[in-house]
C-alpha cells in the first residue's frame, strides 16, 4: 500500500483509531489495548459513535475500511465477562439492544463501510463485519469466521441472527448458527458470506479499492438459498431444521431453538420485529443454567490455557521421542507434529510399527488435502518432522520422551532404563499408562525426578484432554514441561493426584459398571444407551465399551478394585462377554452389531447373542431417567471422593476433566457444577435411595455428607 495515511486526533485510550488516506479513505484500526485479541466490550459503544461522527465530519469522505491492529485476528468475539456480570435478563437484553443499535450505525453509515478480515472474525466481531457493506477477508490459514455462540448457550445478539440469513441465505445461515462452526476464507467467498479473499500482503489495498468502487448491489441468491422465501419453503425448512436439531442435542440446549424461532420470525414478520426478538431471547438464555454452566468451562479452560501446572519454568522443548508406533504412538506423533510443529522421533521393535505410525499421520494429513485445507507442500513439510527407528538413534538429543508402549509395568521400567542410558540427562520421560501407579514405573529409575505421566485419550487426535500425573519425587520442572508440550499439541491438560485411575478413568468405571448391571437386570442394551444419551453424554456406556475396546475398558477395574476397594467390582457376569472374545469395534464383536472392517450396521442395533451369552431376555422396566440417575450419581459421588483425596486439585479441573475426557454434558457443567445446581442435600438424598434399592456401592462418601450438612458448594 503506497498510500499515505494521515492521522486524526484520536482518544489515547480508545481501542478505534481514526486515519485518511490521500484517496480520502478512512481507515479504522481496531486495537483493544493491552489485550492480545480483540474482544467487544460495552464501552465500546460510545468509542465506536464517536469514531464514526469523525469520519462523517470528513467532507472529502469516500468510505471507511474497517481492520484490526492485531498481529492475527480480527475481532474473536464479545467479552464474556461482561454478559456474565448481568444479573437480569432485561440487563442482558439492553446489552443486545446497545450491539444492535451500534451495527445499525454501521449499516446506515451514508458511504461505503468495508471489512478488511484478518484472522479470528467471530461472533460479535462477525455481526460488526456483517453490518458492513462489503467484507474482504485474508486467505491465511488463521482467518476464520463463525458465529459460535449457541457454544456458550447463546445466540448472537447484534442482529446476527437477522443479517446472517438474508446474506447467505436461511439453510446455511441457520447451520452455521446451531452449530457454531467456523468457515474458512474460500469457503467463506463461496457461500457469499465475503465478497473476496486475497493474500493478507493486499488485504487493506483491496479493502480501499472496494471503498473506492462505491457500493455495489449484490447478485439475488439462488433459489437453493431463497428456500425460506416462500411460504411452502420456509415451513419445510424450519420444520426439518428443527426435527434434526432437536435429535442432536435431545431437548438439552434451549438456544438451538430460541435461534430457529428467531431466526424465522424475522423472515415472517420484518427486522425490526427480529431484532426485538433477538435481543429478547439474548437476554433469557444469558440467564439459563446451561448458559452459566457452558459460559463456567469456558472461563475454567481459558483459565487453564494460562497455568503452567508447577511453579518452574519448562524446559525449551526442542524435540520429542516417542516409544511405540501403534494406534497411541501414532496419534500422539501426529499431534506432536502437526500442531506443535516439533520433530518427532518414533521408536518401535520393528519397521512395521514405524510404518504403521506414519501412515497414521499421512492418512490424517490426506484427508485436509482432499478437503483443502491443507496444500500438499505443506503436508510434505509436516510428515518431514516424524522420523523412526528400531534403535536409540536419535534419542540423545529429544527433550522429552513419551512412552506408549504395552501395559506392563516391567516394560515401562525397562524402557525408562534404556532412556537413561541413551537420552541426555535433562530428559523427561512421560508414560502414557492409563493404569500404572507413575511412583511404579519410576521405582528403579536413577534420575525418578524426570518421570511423570502423561495419559492421552484415543483417539488422540479428536480428544483435548490430557491427564499429567506427577509422582511423589517429579521435579516441578517436569511437571511445568510436560504441561506445556501438551499445550504445544492442542490439549487441555489437568494436573491428577498419582492413584488408581487418575481421575477421568476413576470416575468413569463405577458409571459403566452400573450400566452393566442395568444389562444384567434385562434392561436393552439400546435402552441403557438412549437414557445416557438423552440425559446428554455424546454416547453410551456400553456403545462407549465397543468404541473403546472391551478389553481396554475392563482392565482397569482390577487395579481400582485392589486399590480402592469392592465398590468398584464388575459384575461377574461380564466376565462371559470377554471370555467370548468380545473386543467391541475394533474386532467387530461387541455389544453391538457390526459389518466388515469394523464398521457399525446400517442400523446401529444391540448383538441378541449378547442375551443369550449372558442368558438374558430383554426387556425394558426401568425408565431412562432411573437408568440415567443410576449411572450419573455414582460418577458424581466418585468425583466428589477425588477432590478430597487430592486426585483433583480442585473442582474446576475435576469439571473440565470429565466433560473434556469422557463427555459428561456441557450444558451441565462437569460433576461439580451439576451437584451444585442440584444441591448437595438433593444429591445426598438421591444416593441413599439408590443406596435402599441397590445395594451399597452407593453409599454416599463423606465428603458429600459434610457439604449436606453445612450447605456449602463448590462453587461461589
Amino acid at each position: 500500500m503506497t498510500d499515505d495515511l494521515f492521522l486524526l486526533e484520536n482518544q489515547p485510550d480508545s481501542a478505534f483509531k481514526l486515519t485518511f488516506t490521500n484517496q480520502h479513505v478512512g481507515i479504522i484500526t481496531i486495537d483493544v489495548p493491552n489485550e492480545k485479541v480483540n474482544t467487544l466490550k460495552a464501552e465500546f459503544v460510545e468509542q465506536i459513535g464517536t469514531i464514526l461522527q469523525k469520519a462523517q465530519q470528513y467532507s472529502q469522505l469516500k468510505g471507511l475500511v474497517l481492520i484490526s491492529g492485531k498481529t492475527d485476528s480480527f475481532i474473536a468475539g464479545a467479552d464474556i465477562s461482561m454478559i456474565s456480570s448481568c444479573q437480569t435478563a432485561r440487563e442482558a437484553s439492553e446489552l443486545a439492544t446497545k450491539g444492535q443499535t451500534v451495527m445499525s450505525h454501521i449499516s446506515a453509515f451514508p458511504v461505503p463501510v468495508v471489512a478488511a478480515i484478518h484472522g479470528a472474525c467471530l461472533g460479535g466481531g462477525l455481526e460488526l463485519a456483517l453490518a458492513c457493506h462489503s467484507r474482504i477477508c485474508s486467505l491465511d490459514d488463521k482467518t476464520q469466521l463463525g458465529l459460535p455462540e449457541v457454544q456458550l448457550g447463546l445466540l448472537p445478539g447484534s442482529g446476527g441472527t437477522q443479517r446472517l440469513p438474508r446474506l447467505i441465505g436461511a439453510p446455511k445461515a441457520l447451520d452455521m448458527m446451531l452449530t457454531g462452526r467456523s468457515i474458512r476464507a474460500k469457503q467463506a467467498q463461496r457461500m457469499g458470506l465475503v465478497d473476496d479473499a486475497v493474500p493478507q500482503s493486499i488485504l487493506l489495498q483491496t479493502a480501499i479499492e472496494r471503498v473506492l468502487q462505491g457500493r455495489k448491489s449484490r447478485a439475488p441468491l439462488p433459489w437453493q438459498a431463497r428456500l425460506a422465501g416462500g411460504p411452502l419453503g420456509k415451513a419445510v425448512l424450519f420444520s426439518v431444521v428443527r426435527k434434526k436439531t432437536r435429535a442432536k442435542t435431545h431437548g438439552n440446549y434451549p438456544a438451538t431453538e430460541k435461534i430457529i424461532d428467531v431466526v424465522k420470525q424475522g423472515l415472517d414478520s420484518g427486522r425490526t420485529s427480529g431484532y426485538q426478538a433477538e435481543a429478547e431471547a439474548f437476554g433469557e438464555l444469558v440467564m439459563t443454567p446451561q448458559s452459566a454452566a457452558l459460559r463456567g468451562l469456558f472461563f475454567a479452560s481459558t483459565a487453564l490455557k494460562k497455568e503452567r501446572g508447577a511453579d518452574a519454568d519448562p524446559l525449551p522443548l526442542r524435540r520429542v521421542g516417542i516409544l511405540g508406533g501403534g494406534l497411541m504412538g501414532g496419534g500422539i506423533a501426529n499431534v506432536t507434529a502437526t500442531r506443535a510443529g516439533l520433530p518427532v522421533r518414533i521408536k518401535d521393535i520393528n519397521q512395521e510399527g514405524i510404518r504403521h505410525a506414519l501412515k497414521y499421520s499421512w492418512d490424517l494429513l490426506e484427508k485436509r488435502v482432499r478437503r483443502g485445507r491443507l496444500k500438499k507442500a505443506e503436508q510434505q513439510r509436516q510428515m518431514m518432522l516424524i522420523s523412526g527407528t528400531i534403535d536409540y538413534s536419535g534419542f540423545e538429543r529429544v527433550d522429552l520422551v513419551v512412552e506408549a508402549v504395552f501395559e506392563d509395568l516391567q516394560l515401562k521400567q525397562k524402557m525408562v532404563s534404556e532412556i537413561e542410558q541413551n537420552a541426555s540427562e535433562h530428559t523427561v520421560f512421560a508414560s502414557n499408562t492409563s493404569s500404572l501407579p507413575i511412583h511404579d514405573i519410576a521405582a528403579t529409575a536413577s534420575r525418578p525426578q524426570n518421570v511423570i505421566g502423561l495419559h492421552y485419550f484415543s483417539p488422540v487426535d479428536k480428544m483435548p484432554l490430557v491427564e499429567v500425573i506427577p509422582h511423589a519425587g517429579t521435579s516441578e520442572q517436569t511437571i511445568s514441561t510436560t504441561v506445556a508440550l501438551a499445550k504445544k499439541q492442542g490439549k487441555t491438560a489437568i494436573v491428577v493426584g498419582d492413584s488408581a485411575g487418575f481421575y477421568v478413568n476413576r470416575i468413569l468405571a463405577p458409571y459403566i459398571n452400573e450400566a452393566a448391571r442395568c444389562l444384567l437386570e434385562g434392561e436393552p442394551i439400546e435402552h441403557i444407551d438412549k437414557a445416557l444419551v438423552d440425559f446428554g453424554f455424546p454416547v453410551g456406556p456400553l456403545q462407549l465399551l465397543d468404541e473403546v475396546g472391551i478389553d481396554v475398558g475392563t482392565k482397569i477395574i482390577p487395579i481400582l478394585v485392589n486399590a480402592l476397594g469392592p465398590r468398584f467390582a464388575a459384575p461377574r457376569a461380564l466376565d462371559a462377554v470377554l471370555q467370548d472374545d468380545r473386543k467391541g469395534r475394533k474386532n467387530g464383536k461387541g455389544f453391538y452389531l457390526y459389518e466388515d472392517k469394523g464398521r457399525p450396521a446400517k442400523k446401529k442395533q444391540a448383538d441378541p447373542a449378547i442375551y443369550r451369552l449372558l442368558n438374558l431376555s430383554p426387556k425394558q422396566q426401568q425408565g431412562g431417567e432411573l437408568i440415567a440417575r443410576r449411572c450419573v450419581m455414582l460418577m458424581l459421588n466418585e468425583a466428589v471422593r477425588c477432590l478430597d483425596e487430592n486426585v483433583i486439585r480442585s473442582a474446576r479441573d475435576g469439571d473440565i476433566g470429565a466433560v473434556f475426557g469422557i463427555g459428561f454434558p456441557p450444558f451441565l457443567g462437569g460433576p461439580f457444577r451439576y451437584i451444585d445446581q442440584l444441591g448437595a442435600a438433593e444429591v445426598l438424598k438421591t444416593l441413599q435411595g439408590l443406596q435402599q434399592h441397590y445395594g451399597e456401592h452407593f453409599a454416599p462418601c463423606s465428603g458429600l455428607i459434610r457439604r449436606a450438612q453445612e450447605g456449602s458448594r463448590f462453587y461461589s
